[in-house]
């Protein structure tokens, strides 16, 4: 924290609104378009979880997805969103193990370690000198996934700076 106290920080209660308190409209909001529902492109969408595997020692993601009307996805459905290098070999559709009765896709962790391990490496040794700080760990292991799973976008915009 740099400059003065809290002294130097403005209380709520002192700020001045105008009568009727704060806006019910914001004057910056994006307005929606003009035209109906059919406008818009339906996609599909997944619920993902992240367990941690104990044997493995690994995070496992879990996918369960959504047809464009909000129905569950049929398993074959699901492995259409896989890269196909990859269904049915890392991902599986397994029992989730904290969700009774629910099988879902997962990226199976066996290999999660050793792949892991070969990208820090990388990183480390690009000739930067630089090591990975531990609280990148999940945001790389979203990037590993996305190469399993390649419908699925994140924000590559994090710098791995130490």
């Amino acid at each position: 924290h740099k400059g003065g106290g809290a002294e130097d920080m403005p209380d709520l209660d002192d700020l001045e609104l105008e009568e009727g308190g704060i806006e019910d409209v914001d004057p910056s909001a994006v307005a929606a378009p003009a035209g109906d529902a059919s406008d818009f492109v339906k996609a599909r969408s997944y619920t993902v979880s992240i367990t941690y595997d104990k044997y493995y020692m690994v995070p496992r993601m879990w996918l369960f997805g959504y047809n464009e009307d909000g129905k569950p996805l049929t398993h074959p459905q699901v492995f259409q969103d896989m890269s196909q290098d990859h269904a049915k070999k890392t991902v599986t559709i397994d029992p989730h193990p904290h969700i009774s009765g629910v099988s879902q896709a997962s990226v199976h962790p066996c290999k999660h370690s050793n792949a892991m391990k070969r990208i820090i490496d990388q990183i480390e040794d690009g000739g930067s000198g630089k090591n990975m700080r531990p609280d990148t760990a999940l945001f790389l292991f979203l990037k590993f996934i996305s190469s399993v799973i390649p419908t699925i976008e994140y924000d590559f915009t994090i710098d791995f700076d130490a």
